[in-house]
Parts: C-alpha cells; sequence; structure tokens
C-alpha cells in the first residue's frame, strides 16, 4: 500500500508530511536525556534510521509520521506518528515534543488528531501506545487521549506499559 502523508489541522497546530530539513531537531532530540524513555539515547546514524522509517512508513503501511508546526508561526514542536512493521507488535500511535514546548498540550493535541485520522481511513479497530514505565508524561498524555492499559497486548519491550485505544472510544 502508498499512500502520500497528508496535511491534518487542529485548532493550534499543523501536521505535515516530514521533510529532510526537520532532521537536526529530530537528531538531537534522540540523542537528549529525554530519549530514554524510547530506548535511547542515539547516535546521529540509528536517530537517521528511525527518522526513515517514521518517514517511510507512509509508502509501505498508508501511514507514518507528521510532524507538528505551530499554526501562527510555523515553528515545528514535534512529531506524531503510526508505527508498524518488524519492531511493532501492533500499529502504534506515538509522540514526541521537541525541547521546550513540553507540557502545552501538543502531544495530546497532535496525537487526538492522527488516531481520529487513523480511525476515519485505516481498517483498524484499535491502536496502541507503548510507554516506559518511567514515562509518566507520556502516561498522562495516553489516558488524556481515552486509552486504556492493556496488560494483555504483546509488548515493543517486555517492561512497556501498553495503552490501547479503541475505535470509537475518542476522548
Amino acid at each position: 500500500m502508498t499512500m502520500n502523508a497528508p496535511t491534518l489541522q487542529t485548532g493550534r497546530l499543523t501536521l505535515r508530511p516530514m521533510r529532510a530539513g526537520d532532521f537536526p531537531a529530530y537528531a538531537a532530540l534522540m540523542a537528549g536525556p529525554r530519549a530514554v524513555h524510547m530506548g535511547g539515547p542515539f547516535d546521529t546514524a540509528a536517530a537517521w534510521g528511525m527518522f526513515c522509517h517514521d518517514a517511510g512508513c507512509w509508502a509501505l503501511f498508508g501511514h507514518g509520521a507528521l510532524m507538528m508546526d505551530l499554526r501562527e508561526t510555523g515553528q515545528t514542536v514535534g512529531q506524531v506518528g503510526l508505527n508498524a512493521g518488524p519492531l511493532y507488535p501492533e500499529t502504534e500511535l506515538g509522540w514526541m515534543v521537541h525541547d521546550g514546548h513540553e507540557g502545552q498540550g501538543y502531544a495530546t493535541e497532535g496525537a487526538a488528531r492522527l488516531r481520529d485520522w487513523a480511525f476515519d481511513t485505516l481498517p483498524l479497530d484499535s491502536l496502541v501506545s507503548y510507554a516506559d514505565p518511567a514515562n509518566s508524561a507520556s502516561h498522562a498524555v495516553a489516558r488524556r487521549l481515552g486509552a486504556v492499559e492493556d496488560a494483555t497486548a504483546p509488548r515493543q519491550a517486555p517492561e512497556d506499559i501498553v495503552f490501547r485505544h479503541h475505535r470509537g472510544a475518542a476522548a
């Protein structure tokens, strides 16, 4: 399945396809201390592979990652994505907010819009979000999105907490 990445809008955000120019900020986030919640920090080569995965999922699966830009200024504040492939037991709804933009609701707003797009567009009954047990901020985003913990779900990593987003149960 191939699909061009859409551009989606929320009240404050434009969710847009990734561009090569997005990589420096992505690499900086992946090299930083917050990447520990995703198995990092990662060097530039590993971050590049992850960045290419995020973009390449559109061609392979019909979904992938979108960058979050502020509608007012165009500043990129993070990324939301739907991840799939051999490293993901189920399709994952994920989010990352760039340093300095945490705590402003961007992850919740962007992930809610991408989740709704996924349920409107893709033949999925649910999505999951994998979260490091220590990442309480990510747990809070999942709960604000209406996701519930699923103790029986297969995990990306054994220690992950899995939050399940059900079609029609959106918050």
